[in-house]
């Protein structure tokens, strides 16, 4: 049993330790990658843009189309 609490606390300790770890900083970018960056962020920001506009127009005509059956009860 004294073996068991004292691996179980060696690695909570361990896991405290490496919480407390600090990651390096990464390099730096050059500006070739900053462009690639920016233009990789804005043609995702675009497809996502899109992606919620077929979603809401997906949604407001099954809403009308729902709408319109509720009401001929």
């Amino acid at each position: 049993m004294n073996k068991v609490s004292m691996v179980l606390v060696g690695g909570l300790l361990m896991g405290v330790l490496a919480a407390h770890a600090k990651l390096p900083a990464p390099p730096p970018m050059s500006d070739a990658d900053k462009a690639a960056k920016a233009q990789k962020d804005a043609a995702a920001k675009e497809k996502d843009s899109a992606n919620l506009a077929k979603a809401q127009d997906k949604a407001v005509a099954n809403y009308k189309k729902n709408h319109a059956a509720m009401g001929k009860k």
